[in-house]
């Protein structure tokens, strides 16, 4: 195996029982391939090398037991580390790492963890402790683990509330799509409503319309077919007048007559006759009979002079 690629020579040279010692091969990429061939290497030793991250793949590599990465310059594990459960034992002295990945708490079987010489956050450093010894290690595993559910608990509780949340909102903007949509279906029942209404309203009035030009018609109708009636009234006036007229004319003929006869019975020889003498002497009856009275007196003296 050269230098830096780690390709080039047999890992099986390297193995030794179920240990596979890759210490100080100055390596700054990780042989996954190779290492997935040989799944009786439980133990593996990457320390003193210069590896700066760890392939995603890495975490196929679930056999692993027992895993050595001190002193490297890795600043931070693969997102699903937490996939090598069978882990036990895990050297991170000496590296650049600040945080740890949330699957770590996926690392049930882990009883031996050194962080030591890392810039962890200042939380996770004081949980992590000291592994100045083997107590302390394995009491570093336990608390880290601890404090990883316990991150990864929140996350997944913060995760449910932002579901929650989402569902949440999805249900609100249902409901308030399910409420335009009602709004807008009322809306086009009541416009529906009132075309229909207005439709109606137009049709009532052509209706009465309709039936006041009838009604003119029929009038005009019945006008016309009596003309006789309607005219009647007026002539009886005029009938009476002519009566009248005729009456009037009678009289003034007979009083023409009567003055005929007079004249003739006091300026004619006809005076002396039986019938004028009658005639004369009822007209000065008739005279003396209108002197008498006082106003008759006055029109006759007003009549003479």
């Amino acid at each position: 195996m050269s230098r830096g690629s780690g390709k080039g020579l047999s890992l099986k040279d390297k193995l030794d029982g179920n240990e596979l010692d890759l210490s100080l091969c100055d390596l700054n990429e990780v042989p996954v391939r190779e290492l997935a061939a040989l799944p009786k290497a439980t133990v593996l030793d990457l320390s003193c090398n210069n590896l700066i991250s760890l392939p995603s793949d890495f975490c196929s590599l679930m056999h692993l037991v027992k895993l050595d990465l001190s002193k490297n310059r890795l600043q931070q594990l693969p997102l699903d580390f937490g996939r090598l459960i069978n882990l036990q034992h895990l050297d991170l002295l000496n590296n650049r790492l600040v945080t740890l990945p949330v699957s770590f708490a996926q690392l049930k079987n882990l009883k031996w963890l050194d962080l030591k010489d890392n810039p962890l956050d200042p939380v996770l450093a004081k949980v992590a402790g000291d592994c100045l010894d083997e107590k302390q290690c394995k009491q570093a595993a336990v608390r880290v683990l601890q404090h990883m559910k316990a991150i990864q608990s929140e996350q997944d509780r913060q995760r449910q509330q932002k579901l929650q949340a989402e569902r949440e909102m999805e249900k609100k903007r249902e409901a308030e799509q399910r409420a335009k949509e009602a709004q807008e279906r009322e809306l086009r029942k009541r416009e529906k409503a009132e075309e229909k209404e207005r439709r109606r309203r137009e049709y009532d009035a052509q209706k009465a319309a309709k039936q006041e030009m009838e009604k003119k018609t029929k009038k005009e109708t019945v006008h016309t077919r009596k003309p006789a009636s309607s005219s009647r009234p007026p002539q009886r006036p005029r009938h009476k007048f002519s009566w009248s007229r005729s009456v009037l004319r009678v009289l003034l003929f007979v009083l023409f007559c009567i003055l005929c006869a007079l004249a003739a019975c006091k300026l004619t020889e006809l005076q002396h006759q039986p019938l004028c003498v009658s005639v004369n002497t009822l007209y000065e009856d008739v005279v003396a009979a209108l002197q008498n009275h006082k106003t008759l007196q006055n029109m006759l003296q007003h009549n003479s002079k």
